[in-house]
């Protein structure tokens, strides 16, 4: 959600801005605008509703300079509309500010400036803050920096901001409180960006901000002090971990197609070096300090959002039947509010595809303000989860573009797996059967790709189901949290109403939804509630539901009790997530396509959830 690029250079910074928008349009937003200070010192601001195509429409060939920033907004404080859209100038059209995250203090701040005469013209907290940028450095003299710093000991809540002045056209600002923001290093130029994926082609190397930094940015070079003290920091240049061929089409049609067809790799990075397939010994680097902690944990915490709570609901399982540890599931959103009982000897795991995530983070830190152990999974290197965790495990998935997440709960559930089977030895698992276990879970990505061949099938039964306006989702065991996930794609991007249940909590409620127009996706593989499932299709079908099956290969009585069925390779029921879940996202892919829905930015949704 929200993204930032900035550039200080000598080459022209409006196409380098607009290349980024368009990089982080994956993200989510409504509205996108640039600001560049052109030759003569003249601050060129262009802002527009919409995509960035809508904003490259209102660009002149007249938006010349080389120091510029660039924003793509998703909209907390006002609608979307031209004048909400950032760049936020100040009263004086001086100084203009583009700004991720929440002033939760904003109101206040605005109502003291409104009565020093400050006039606001957006209904956004961006423009407070470039106003009360204006009021700092007008009341006390001072200089841009000291202005921006002294302006934002005052603020309550999140940002990641860039600002420009033109009575300072060689300098840009930024600094970071709970939303990213990476410092590329280029050759006599640099970058700034809210996500690597937008400067990845100009520049390998970066410097990540913290929590509580401001960076001032000059064609020369750079500084980093801490806004607190205004001491200046050291900072390590890290080399960016991914191609730019990562985070293009590669002839797929979407992202999240791409992505879909992706996971066969993508687990297969998730386990690479961490399995040995002669002994079934896995072996996670990261967690080798903290091994003690995790073999006398007597609970285990999983806190996370979205799809990658649904990955936690998998763990959950994995973990206590693996390793025979207590784990309790919770949403990362409600973790910090309701006062968690944390032990010594417990231990907190997040999970998040980007490292990001507000909500995760606050769980983090809440964990951690407790004196739990936290572990972090996450997919991005070098993100705020994976710096402020003690511990944990990257997934290598590759960069996910789709907002729908698709790879990253796969590599999740693997990463997971690992887990699991590490605690298990640690603790009680026998050496032959966690032999079993891991050869089985080296086999998953072939039999992915198996499933991956019946696209066209699954596309037909898609055809047929596109106008329906309500699903229900049924699984059982490991497969009650992949019907929640199954649920959500459909939801996220057909904007088809669509729920997920226990197969067995069918009868407790949503059974009085069921008719001849509503479809009905089961689990039904043969796992160990295999005659339960049936059971459940059986009360379905007696009130002329429409099931649509998720079957073991091999498996012809289901082909009698389904209308259809989507067969996938057999497999041990602590692995099957990874395989029923595929079905169901080329289902929710498939329908939203023929719906004519934009599948990889769906309406309202933002790839990282920077704000809670």
């Amino acid at each position: 959600m929200c993204g930032i690029v900035g550039y200080i250079g000598g080459r022209e910074a409006a196409p380098i801005l607009i290349d980024g928008l368009c990089r982080l349009e994956y993200r989510g937003y409504d509205s996108a605008g640039v600001a560049v200070i052109d030759s003569a010192g003249t601050m060129l601001v262009r802002k527009k509703k919409g995509k960035v195509q809508n904003l490259q429409a209102v660009l002149s060939d007249a938006v010349h300079g080389t120091i510029g920033i660039g924003h793509t907004r998703w909209a907390t404080h006002g609608e979307p509309s031209d004048v909400n859209a950032h760049p936020h100038a100040s009263g004086n059209g001086d100084i203009v500010v583009i700004h991720n995250g929440i002033i939760e203090n904003y109101g206040s701040i605005k109502l003291e400036l409104e009565r020093k005469g400050h006039t606001f013209r957006s209904a956004t907290d961006t423009e407070v803050l470039a106003h009360l940028i204006e009021e700092v450095q007008a009341g006390g003299g001072y200089d841009l920096e000291t202005a921006v710093r002294l302006a934002l000991k005052q603020v309550v809540g999140t940002y990641g901001l860039a600002v420009l002045s033109q009575s300072d056209p060689n300098l840009l600002i930024a600094a970071r409180k709970g939303s990213p923001l990476i410092l590329g290093i280029g050759d006599g130029e640099y970058y700034l960006a809210s996500d690597a994926s937008a400067i990845v082609s100009y520049t390998r190397n970066a410097v990540y901000l913290e929590d509580g930094e401001i960076a001032t940015i000059r064609r020369e070079g750079y500084t980093v002090k801490a806004i607190d003290t205004f001491l200046t920091l050291p900072k390590a240049v890290e080399e960016l971990s991914f191609d730019i061929e990562q985070i293009e089409k590669g002839g797929f049609d979407h992202f999240m197609l791409k992505e879909i067809h992706e996971q066969p790799d993508a687990i297969f990075n998730s386990m690479r070096g961490r399995i040995d397939p002669n002994t079934g010994k896995v072996q996670l680097g990261g967690l080798a300090a903290v091994l003690p902690q995790l073999q006398n944990a007597k609970r285990i915490i999983i806190a996370a959002c979205g799809t990658s709570w649904h990955a936690a609901l998998v763990g959950e399982y994995l973990i206590e039947d693996l390793a025979k540890v207590p784990v309790e599931v919770e949403y990362a959103s409600e973790f910090r509010y309701r006062n968690p009982i944390i032990r010594p000897d417990d231990v907190v795991i997040v999970i998040s595809q980007s490292g990001e995530t507000a909500d995760t983070l606050a769980a983090v830190r809440e964990a951690k303000s407790k004196g739990a152990l936290v572990l972090g999974i996450c997919n991005v290197v070098g993100s705020t989860i994976a710096r402020e965790t003690d511990c944990g495990v990257y997934t290598h998935a590759g960069p996910e573009i789709g907002v729908a997440s698709t790879k990253a709960f796969t590599a999740q559930v693997t990463v997971l797996s690992l887990i699991a089977i590490l605690l298990g030895r640690l603790r009680m698992l026998p050496y032959s059967e966690s032999k079993i276990l891991a050869a089985e879970l080296l086999a998953v990505p072939e039999k992915i790709r198996q499933i991956l061949k019946l696209n066209d099938e699954i596309k037909i039964i898609a055809e047929i189901f596109k106008d329906s306006t309500n699903f229900l989702y049924l699984g059982r065991g490991y497969n009650f949290p992949v019907a929640l996930e199954g649920a959500l794609k459909l939801k996220e991007i057909s904007y088809i109403h669509a729920e997920g249940y226990p197969a067995a909590e069918m009868k407790h409620g949503p059974i009085a939804l069921i008719d001849e127009h509503m479809p009905v996706v089961v689990i039904a593989t043969r796992d160990n509630a295999y005659g339960k499932i049936v059971s459940n299709i059986e009360e379905v079908r007696a009130r002329k539901g429409r099931v649509i099956a998720i079957a073991t290969e091999g498996d012809t009585e289901i082909d009698g009790l389904a209308e259809f069925t989507i067969k996938i390779p057999p497999v041990m029921d602590f692995l099957t997530p990874m395989l029923t879940s595929i079905p169901l996202q080329l289902l929710a892919y498939h329908i939203a396509v023929l719906r004519d829905c934009n599948v990889d930015q769906p309406r309202n949704l933002a790839k990282s959830v920077t704000v809670e």
